[in-house]
Formats: structure tokens, C-alpha cells, sequence
């Protein structure tokens, strides 16, 4: 074993850990499996010779994957915000989630299909609702409250309407 980092996010699963570590790092650049551990030993959810845990990254961040059974679900609590340069790139990532089990929520946000939930956020959105411009700023804000999936082309419609409109 490498030296382990010194702050990992241990994310429990139902028995899919590795498989949800194998979806991540075949959807997000620099991730990757780094390594899958066997249960020496029965334990609560498990036996003997089953996957216990599975060391994974996701886009460069340290993750661990506990199969640790059906007693504990992910919630919006916990979420990996993805900033995406473009609609194309807004769109791959929401929908290799949401069309591979996930599912749509609002605002940018969305749940894959073992529960774990992601903000697919243009940084173009970030930037209109952070103007020092703050009509502008709430002109696109607004409009993100009405969506799901975040329509880069609308956000900036929105940021740039006249008051007068």
C-alpha cells in the first residue's frame, strides 16, 4: 500500500462500491480505480472474500468506497460539484449520470444510481450569479431556479437582458 492521503471521502455503498468506482473513473477525467481490497473476514454485510472497500479517485480527489450494506444512504448533504467549461461538456457529464440510473433534480443537480449526488455546474453559471452586476446576477439566478439540467445559452440570455425588457 502507497502512503494514503491524508483526507480521503469514504463514500458507503451496497455491495456496488467498486462498480460505481469503475463508472466514475470511465466518466470524469483524472479518475481511476486505484485499488479494490477483499474482506479477510465475514462481516455485518458481507462474507469472507467479498469486496470490503475500493480505493478510487475522482477527478484527482481521494476517494474510499465501503461496502458497507443497505443500512446508510447518501443524501444531498454530500455532493461533488463538477465545473464544465461549455454545453457540451454540461451535458456529457449529466448525462452519463442521469441516463445511466440517475436521476434529474434541480438547479444543476442530479443523482446517480447508487445515490451519490452532483452539481453539473458551468462556470459560466457561477460567473453570471457572482457579478458585481447584482440585477444581472439575479436575472440569471432566477432563470436557474427553473431548471434542471443548467442551459448555459439561457444563463447568459438571462445575464444580459435589458431592464427595460
Amino acid at each position: 500500500m502507497t502512503k494514503p492521503a491524508k483526507n480521503t471521502i469514504c463514500l458507503w455503498y451496497d455491495g456496488d462500491a467498486e462498480e460505481a468506482a469503475r463508472f466514475y473513473a470511465e466518466t470524469f477525467p483524472n479518475s481511476s480505480v486505484d485499488a479494490v481490497h477483499i474482506a479477510p473476514g465475514d462481516y455485518p454485510s458481507g462474507k469472507k472474500g467479498d469486496v470490503l472497500t475500493v480505493e478510487f479517485t475522482v477527478m484527482g480527489i481521494p476517494c474510499l468506497g465501503l461496502n458497507g450494506g443497505p443500512e446508510v444512504k447518501h443524501n444531498w448533504a454530500f455532493s461533488f460539484q463538477v465545473a464544465t467549461v461549455d454545453q457540451d461538456e454540461t451535458d456529457r457529464y449529466w448525462n452519463a449520470i442521469v441516463c445511466n440510473g440517475g436521476e434529474e433534480n434541480v438547479c444543476g443537480w442530479c443523482q446517480d444510481k447508487w445515490g451519490v449526488s452532483w452539481q453539473i455546474t458551468p462556470i459560466a453559471l457561477t460567473k453570471a450569479i457572482t457579478d458585481t452586476d447584482t440585477a444581472a446576477a439575479k436575472r440569471a439566478f432566477d432563470a436557474m431556479m427553473q431548471m434542471k439540467k443548467i442551459d448555459i445559452a439561457a444563463i447568459e440570455a438571462a445575464f444580459k437582458e435589458s431592464i427595460d425588457d
